[in-house]
């Protein structure tokens, strides 16, 4: 049940050193292809690294946050042709998130690293950097990365009762 997903999906940055079977980043990239987007214009695309020295090239995307993606073995760009859209950073956003929650259905974890307006050097962005390093052209954005990977910490799932049920408003706030 999507509700148990859910609760039990929780940012994982400790992988273990296992590979990824290809029929899971498969079914992981498939139903990425599957997120609803904008008048369904589908503005992302993805780039799904394996590549142990790409990703630890990209694991120096930021100054900060990005370097435990080193021990990921696999790495998911999440972009977005933003001359299609005017809404590409929800489209894409929405895709990432769908991406993470069928790696949690598949028994995988993962952590989002925010790459849109993040800073690699004083002089460029953490985007223009991934853009150089794998080879995207100008017309699109990076919005994250999704480190991917079997994993080697455990957190405990959110409890029901530990909710914020008061952020819920029905008919008026």
């Amino acid at each position: 049940m999507l509700f148990d997903i859910l609760k039990s999906r929780r940012s994982i940055r400790k992988f273990q050193s296992r590979e990824i079977e290809q029929e899971k980043i498969n079914t992981i990239l498939k139903s990425a292809l599957l997120s609803p987007s904008s008048r369904s214009i589908r503005p992302w695309e993805f780039i799904a690294v394996t590549d142990k020295e790409t990703i630890g090239r990209l694991a120096q995307s930021k100054q900060a946050g990005s370097q435990f993606l080193t021990g990921a073995p696999l790495a998911v760009a999440v972009i977005a042709d933003h001359t299609l859209s005017d809404v590409w950073v929800e489209d894409a956003s929405i895709a990432a998130t769908i991406i993470q929650l069928a790696a949690q259905d598949l028994g995988l974890g993962s952590c989002w690293i925010q790459i849109r307006e993040r800073a690699h050097t004083e002089e460029k962005t953490a985007g223009d950097y991934i853009k150089e390093l794998l080879g995207i052209p100008e017309k699109y954005s990076v919005e994250c990365l999704i480190a991917i990977g079997y994993p080697d910490e455990e957190k405990k799932p959110y409890e029901e009762d530990m909710l914020q049920n008061q952020k819920l408003h029905i008919n008026k706030f």
